[in-house]
């Protein structure tokens, strides 16, 4: 057996790489946290949205539900993963 004994973080390009360029996370984002990037009229009408993140952490789409989020990444050829 071998153990690996390097103890280093994964750089944000390493855990990137792992995934391959079209694996995404989408998470439960509350809607003060997106004060400034999406439209005011569109924050009031919930508290709850769904952020799809590329695997480098970039925010890519926010949507107002999650089933709607995994199904507009797998329309442009992502594959999702779910972060709780």
């Amino acid at each position: 057996m071998n153990a690996n004994t390097n103890h280093e973080q994964p750089s944000v390009e390493m855990l990137a790489a792992l995934g391959g360029p079209n694996l995404v996370y989408i998470r439960s984002v509350a809607a003060d946290e997106l004060a400034g990037t999406v439209p005011e009229d569109v924050l009031a009408s919930t508290e709850k949205f769904y952020a799809v993140h590329a695997a480098d952490g970039t925010r890519v789409a926010v949507l107002s539900d999650r089933e709607t989020a995994f199904v507009t990444a797998r329309q442009h050829d992502m594959v999702p993963v779910s972060v709780h």
